[in-house]
């Protein structure tokens, strides 16, 4: 295949591949997802990882039909390469893409969560070694020799369960042996210290080359003393030069010459030949060496391909189990139409340390009932009558209260759908996912500005009608036009996506002015419910299904007539207090204030 032929790959880039890889490794790279090589060439990661999504995600990455679905798909990525236990599991991870295959994702979500319950039952030490054991992987920037070492690690921890459980069946002293001849080959050359008979020679050829550099200063050491005469200047010779490189008297006279033009001469040449002789026998006994070294390694060769294959799979399935077990993440149902979840959590948030209320929301068919929603144990108390079941409309319009979580849910189903469509766990207790062919995404966008209208429409209506199966999540559609407009281009998105037959939430101020809805749409509420004692608003973010959210200002009004500087300020928020009812904002503060008088502050 020509490298032109993947996605990103151009003229500049191919050749720097071809010149540092080779067209063949280069092709292999790409189809293996190999980041690392890739890097190692010279692209820039970023560069690399889209390459490799395109290669072997193309159909997954056209999935994410927007830039904010796409933003979201990132955030999850990132996420998830905070555990991972090496450098290629990272890179690994960062190529993961949304698949339409049904089995790929089972295969994926069955190996990631057996490696959590592999790594959630081993005791602390032992997660320590396993852990040191990919970090000294990792720092001799892998390849067989770590790899069989990492496995030899792992075997002797007892670690064989689950996803470890392919280096239970390889051989540990083969193992062993090939991994000692592994570390005694470099590229090809054998290692000092791998065979004392080759270091000797070695030692040696230095000794010899240092002398032969050095051919006066040798005459001078040899005459120095009472030296007199051939004879005795050769004998000198002899031992000076057996001594200083540690060979045999025999080895440096089979390096004479027959005839030389003087001492100098004679020194000069007999080194020559000695160095060549003793560069030669290096040669050979390292050839023989690395013959020997590599027929213990092709000993071993089923048992180091298999720990090659073990810990690179191991690695990667165990940062995506860790990244499970850090988020208490479980596995999704896949069904044929529709999405639920019950009691998810909008993972951004949950990861940043902020407390998160669990709500359960759903489109379509769906398996939620009363049970499920009941326990979402509302802080006001209020009944669950007042939150209903979802019904199987596969439209909604979500309202309610400002800063009521209407975003929050969005992306949260937003990131239950990407995560079970790359065969991850999800953030929810339960959840029931469908496939889809576009994930339509976008989050609000203040701005009143023609060419921001219309780059929305382009990235909100093609997937609606293009896809057979388009999940679309809106947020504030009017943000970007005025209200009178919003209202209607808005109503005739939501009778697009019924008349297309997608699902959908799309979140407004505006629920008034869309009805009559679509029998196949329904509209949702959020409620703000009061005031804090430190006079923060209350929201339930858990949605009242077929009923109407109100921003309820009165609770704002509230909070700014207490906060208010002076009693010239407070005059101006009493006055708007009238406009929303004077004795709903005395009220709410009243039992803001009773609370707090009933907790001690």
């Amino acid at each position: 295949m020509r490298l032109e032929e993947y996605w990103g790959v151009g003229p500049k880039t191919r050749e720097l591949l071809t010149e540092e890889l080779g067209v063949e490794a280069a092709v292999e790279a790409i189809e293996s997802a190999d980041v690392r090589t890739l890097t190692t060439a010279g692209l820039s990661r970023g560069r690399a990882t889209r390459i490799l999504r395109r290669a072997n995600g193309e159909a997954g990455m056209d999935v994410l039909a927007t830039g904010d679905a796409r933003e979201v798909y990132k955030e999850l990525l990132d996420l998830a390469r905070e555990h991972a236990v090496t450098r290629d599991a990272a890179d690994r991870i960062q190529v993961l893409t949304p698949t339409a295959s049904h089995e790929t994702r089972v295969e994926r979500l069955d190996a990631v969560l057996s490696a959590r319950e592999a790594w959630t039952a081993l005791d602390e030490g032992t997660r320590e070694t396993v852990l040191d054991a990919f970090e000294a992987y990792d720092e001799t920037g892998g390849g067989e020799r770590p790899a069989v070492e990492a496995a030899l690690t792992l075997r002797e921890a007892g670690v064989t369960e689950g996803p470890f459980a392919p280096i239970a069946d390889v051989d540990p002293e083969a193992l062993a042996d090939a991994a000692d001849a592994l570390a005694a080959l470099d590229d090809g050359r054998v290692r000092e210290g791998a065979d004392e008979e080759l270091d000797g020679l070695r030692a040696s050829l230095a000794a010899a080359e240092s002398l032969a550099a050095d051919a006066v200063g040798v005459v001078e050491a040899v005459r120095d003393g009472d030296v007199r005469g051939t004879e005795a200047f050769r004998q000198s010779f002899l031992d000076h030069v057996a001594g200083e490189a540690d060979v045999t008297v025999d080895r440096v006279r089979d390096a004479m010459p027959a005839d030389a033009a003087d001492a100098t001469d004679f020194v000069a040449r007999t080194l020559r030949e000695l160095t060549d002789d003793l560069r030669t026998a290096v040669d050979e006994r390292e050839r023989a060496v690395a013959r020997d070294l590599r027929g213990e390694v092709a000993a071993a060769r089923e048992d180091v391909d298999v720990a090659v294959a073990a810990v690179d799979d191991i690695a990667f399935h165990l940062s995506l189990a860790r990244f499970a077990a850090a988020h208490d993440l479980t596995r999704p149902t896949f069904v044929d139409d529709g999405v639920a979840v019950v009691g998810a959590r909008n993972l951004t948030l949950s990861a940043g340390g902020e407390s998160v209320q669990p709500v359960t929301y759903a489109l379509g068919e769906h398996g939620v009932s009363a049970a499920d929603v009941t326990p979402a144990s509302r802080r006001t108390g209020a009944a669950a009558a007042d939150v209903g079941v979802p019904g199987d409309e596969r439209i909604s319009v979500l309202t309610g209260a400002n800063s009521g979580g209407k975003t929050t849910l969005l992306e949260t189903v937003c990131q239950v759908v990407l995560l079970a469509a790359m065969g991850l766990p999800v953030p929810a207790e339960r959840a029931e996912v469908a496939t889809f062919d576009a994930v339509v995404f976008h989050r609000r966008h203040a701005s009143f500005n023609a060419g921001v209208l219309e780059s929305t429409l382009r990235s909100i209506v093609p997937p609606l009608t293009e896809s057979d199966r388009t999940l679309t999540l809106v947020d504030e559609f009017e943000a970007i036009t005025e209200p009178g407009s919003a209202a209607d281009l808005l109503h005739g998105l939501v009778r697009l996506a019924v008349d297309e037959g997608a699902l959908g939430t799309f979140v407004t101020h505006l629920a008034d002015d869309l009805e009559p809805l679509p029998e196949a749409a329904r509209t949702d509420g959020i409620f703000a419910e009061g005031l804090t004692p430190d006079l923060k608003l209350e929201v339930d973010y858990q949605p009242r299904f077929g009923t109407v959210g109100r921003s309820t200002p009165e609770f704002i009004v509230s909070r700014l007539v207490a906060d208010a500087g002076d009693r010239a300020e407070r005059a101006g928020f009493e006055t708007l207090a009238e406009a929303v009812g004077h004795e709903t904002v005395q009220r709410t503060l009243a039992e803001a204030w009773e609370e707090r008088s009933a907790s001690g502050e």
